[in-house]
C-alpha cells in the first residue's frame, strides 16, 4: 500500500511513488517488455494509466484519507516514451467534491513525451476491504 490504498493494477505495472504532498505528485515507472506496443515503445494504455494515477495521487495529496475516481481525462502523446519514465502531477484547482489536475510523463532523457488533464471526484473510501466496491459518480 504505497499510495495509501491497495491498487492491484498499479502494483502489477510496478509504479513507484516518489512524492505525494501539497497538491503535487511524482511517480516512476520502468516499463517491461510486455508493456510495449508493436513499435517497441511503451504502450499508450500504460502511459495513460501512469498519467491517471499521477494525477489522482496529486488530487489525493491534500487529504490522503479520501479517495478519487476519474471523471474525465484528455491525453496528448508528443513523442515515444522510452526507458525509465517519470510522471509529475499537479492539483490545479479543488472544490469540495472535485479536483482538476494535470500531469506530464518524462522519458529517461527528461523530455516530455505525454501530457494529460483530468477531472476527479472525491469519494469516501470503500467501507468493506476486499468486498465489492460500489462508488457513485453522482
Amino acid at each position: 500500500m504505497i499510495f495509501g490504498v491497495e491498487i492491484p493494477f498499479v502494483h502489477h505495472l510496478g509504479f513507484k511513488l516518489i512524492m505525494m504532498e501539497g497538491g503535487a505528485s511524482e511517480l516512476q515507472y520502468l516499463p517491461r517488455p510486455e508493456h510495449m506496443n508493436s513499435f517497441l515503445v511503451t504502450h499508450g494504455g500504460a502511459i495513460m494509466t501512469l498519467l491517471d494515477v499521477t494525477m489522482a495521487t496529486a488530487a489525493r495529496s491534500v487529504d490522503a484519507e479520501i479517495g478519487v475516481v476519474t471523471i474525465e481525462m484528455k491525453t496528448t502523446f508528443m513523442q515515444p516514451c522510452r526507458g525509465l519514465l517519470t510522471g509529475k502531477g499537479r492539483l490545479m484547482h479543488r472544490t469540495r467534491s472535485m479536483a482538476f489536475t494535470e500531469g506530464t510523463v518524462f522519458d529517461a532523457e527528461g523530455k516530455a513525451c505525454a501530457h494529460a488533464t483530468g477531472t476527479f471526484k472525491y469519494v469516501k473510501p470503500p467501507a468493506q476491504p476486499g468486498g465489492a466496491n460500489t462508488i457513485s459518480t453522482d
